[in-house]
C-alpha cells in the first residue's frame, strides 16, 4: 500500500513538475518577439489549461511565424528572382516583359489606382502593375474546371499546377489522370499540393499511384517534420494556380474536389477562379517555381527554362499586379493591401469572404469607411464549414452594423468566394480570406485588377450573391439569444489563431 502511494505521488509530482517546464519554456518562447498581445496571452492560457497538450499546440500552431523554414524561403526567392533579372539583362531568349508592359504608376489616371499602386511598391516593389493581360470571371468548378482541362489536355510544353486541397475523389483522379496523359505524351508536368489541404488524398496514397510516371512529378508542401524538430502545420500553401505553356493561366480560390461541382443533385461550392492571358502569366509561373524550388530544390536551370516563358503580347486591356504573401514576405504586405483600399475608398466597397476574422486595423478602417458615408458591403455564408470561425465572425457584426455597414449572409450552398471591389473600378482576388489565417500565416496568391470590363463581371457576380442573401438589421440582431451571444464572443477569443 505505502509503496503504491509512493508511485502516485512521484507520478504526480514528476507530471507537474514537466507541466510546469513546459509552461515556462512557452512563456519565455512567446515573449521572445512582439507579437500580438492577445494571441500570446492566448497562448499562455493554453499552455496553462491544458497539461502537456497546450505545449504541443503551441509548437504546431503558435511557435513565431517566420522560423529558419521560412527565413530559408525567403533566401530561395531572392535567389530566384537574382537569376530572373539576370537573365532577362543577359540572355535574348528571355522576353523582359517587366519592361515591355510595365505600366507607369505616376501617369495613372484615377487616384485611387495611382495611390494604392505606389502604395504596393513600397513593399512588393518586384511584381509591378502589367499592361496587356485578357482575365476572365468563372463560378465554381462547373465554369472553371472544363477551361482548365481544356487548357491541360491541349499543353504542348509543360503543366505547372498547384492546390492547397486536391481531394481524393472523382475530380481529384480526373485531373490526375489528364495529367498522366500528358506526361506519358512527353510534356513535363510539374504537381505541388499542400500536404495539410489534401490530406485525404496524401493518407490515401492517391498521389502514390502517379509517383513512377515519366515527365510527372509530384510534391507535397509542408513544413511539419518532427525529426527534423520542425512543428509547424499551421504554415500552409493556400495557392491554386495552373499555368499552361507559359501562355495560359488559372487563380483563385477553387480547389480539386468534387464538392466544387455540381454533380448527383448537389449544389457546388460557391467561388470564384479566373483565367488569365497577358503578361500575368509568366508573373504566375514565377509564383509557382518559386514554390517548386523552396520544397524540391531542383537546379535553377532547369525551372528558368526559356521555354516556361515564351514571348509575352498584349492580349487584352487589364491592368494586374500579383501579391504573393506569406511568412517569408513582408508581414505587412497583402494586410496592407486590403487596408489601404479600404482607407482610400471614396464611395462603396464590396467584400465577399467565407471566413471574416480580420486584422485590428482592417476591422477599425471598414467601420471608419462606413462612418464615413462609404457604402460598404460584407457578405458571408450563413452557414459556415468551420463552425468556430463563423461564430468568430459574428461576434464583429454588431459593431459593423452600428457603424453604418451592412452585412449580407448568403443562402447555401457553402460561399467559398473571396473578392473586394472597390469604387467599382479596382477588384483585389485570389486565394486569401479576409481572415488572421490569410494575412498572416499561409502562402497567399492576390491579384490587384484594373480593368472596367472585369470589375463590372466581378460585380455583377457579387450582386447576384448578394441577391441569394438575407440582409442583417441592426436591431433584429441585437435580440438574438444571450447564450449565442455568448459562445459568439467565446469563439471571438481564438481570433488571433483561426
Amino acid at each position: 500500500m505505502g509503496q503504491n502511494v509512493f508511485d502516485l505521488t512521484f507520478w504526480v509530482v514528476f507530471s507537474t513538475g514537466l507541466h510546469f517546464l513546459a509552461f515556462i519554456g512557452v512563456c519565455l518562447h512567446a515573449l521572445q518577439r512582439r507579437r500580438n498581445a492577445s494571441a500570446t496571452l492566448l497562448w499562455i492560457f493554453v499552455a496553462w489549461s491544458f497539461p502537456g497538450l497546450g505545449a504541443l499546440l503551441y509548437l504546431s500552431f503558435g511557435v513565431d511565424r517566420v522560423p529558419n523554414k521560412g527565413l530559408k524561403n525567403k533566401a530561395a526567392n531572392q535567389l530566384m528572382m537574382l537569376q530572373r533579372n539576370e537573365r532577362h539583362q543577359d540572355s535574348s531568349a528571355f522576353t523582359a516583359w517587366h519592361y515591355d508592359y510595365r505600366t507607369d504608376v505616376p501617369t495613372l489616371e484615377n487616384t485611387l489606382s495611382r495611390e494604392l499602386n505606389l502604395s504596393i511598391d513600397g513593399v512588393n516593389p518586384e511584381h509591378p502593375l502589367l499592361d496587356g493581360n485578357a482575365i476572365e470571371p468563372l463560378i465554381s468548378g462547373d465554369q472553371a474546371y472544363p477551361l482548365m482541362l481544356q487548357a491541360i489536355r491541349s499543353a504542348t510544353n509543360h503543366i505547372h499546377m498547384q492546390s492547397f486541397i486536391i481531394a481524393h475523389d472523382e475530380t481529384g483522379i480526373q485531373f490526375l489522370d489528364a495529367l498522366k496523359v500528358k506526361a506519358e505524351e512527353g510534356i513535363k508536368v510539374r504537381l505541388l499540393f499542400d500536404t495539410f489541404g489534401s490530406t485525404h488524398a496524401h493518407l490515401g496514397r492517391m498521389f502514390r499511384k502517379y509517383r513512377n510516371i515519366p515527365n510527372l512529378e509530384i510534391c507535397g508542401w509542408t513544413q511539419a517534420n518532427p525529426f527534423k524538430r520542425q512543428f509547424q502545420i499551421n504554415l500552409r500553401n493556400h495557392r491554386k494556380n495552373l499555368v499552361v505553356d507559359g501562355t495560359t493561366a488559372f487563380f483563385g480560390g477553387v480547389n480539386i474536389s468534387s464538392e466544387n461541382n455540381t454533380s448527383h443533385g448537389h449544389p457546388a461550392i460557391r467561388d470564384y477562379h479566373f483565367k488569365v492571358q497577358g503578361p500575368l502569366v509568366h508573373e504566375l509561373q514565377y509564383s509557382f517555381l518559386r514554390d517548386w524550388f523552396f520544397m524540391t530544390e531542383e537546379p535553377l536551370d532547369s525551372l528558368l527554362e526559356p521555354s516556361y516563358f515564351p514571348e509575352m503580347r498584349s492580349v487584352g486591356p487589364a491592368r494586374a499586379r500579383i501579391i504573393d504573401s506569406g511568412p517569408s514576405s513582408p508581414p505587412e504586405m497583402i494586410g496592407e493591401a486590403f487596408f489601404n483600399a479600404i482607407v482610400m475608398a471614396q464611395s462603396q466597397i464590396l467584400i465577399v469572404t467565407p471566413y471574416f476574422v480580420p486584422t485590428i486595423d482592417i476591422l477599425k478602417a471598414l467601420r471608419s469607411a462606413a462612418r464615413r458615408g462609404v457604402d460598404v458591403r460584407i457578405i458571408i455564408p450563413s452557414e459556415n464549414n468551420h463552425r468556430y470561425a463563423g461564430m468568430a465572425s459574428k461576434a464583429l457584426y454588431e459593431e459593423l452594423l452600428g457603424a453604418g455597414a451592412r452585412i449580407f449572409e448568403r443562402k447555401p450552398p457553402f460561399m467559398h468566394s473571396k473578392a473586394m471591389v472597390v469604387d467599382g473600378t479596382i477588384a483585389l482576388v485570389g486565394t486569401a480570406n479576409l481572415d488572421v489565417r490569410s494575412l498572416e500565416l499561409n502562402y497567399e496568391s492576390t491579384v490587384l485588377i484594373f480593368d472596367e470590363t472585369t470589375v463590372n463581371q466581378l460585380k455583377l457576380i457579387i450582386h447576384e450573391d448578394i441577391s441569394q442573401s438575407t440582409e442583417l438589421n441592426l436591431n433584429e440582431w441585437l435580440q438574438r439569444p444571450s447564450i449565442q451571444k455568448l459562445g459568439e464572443n467565446l469563439c471571438s477569443l481564438m481570433m488571433p489563431v483561426l
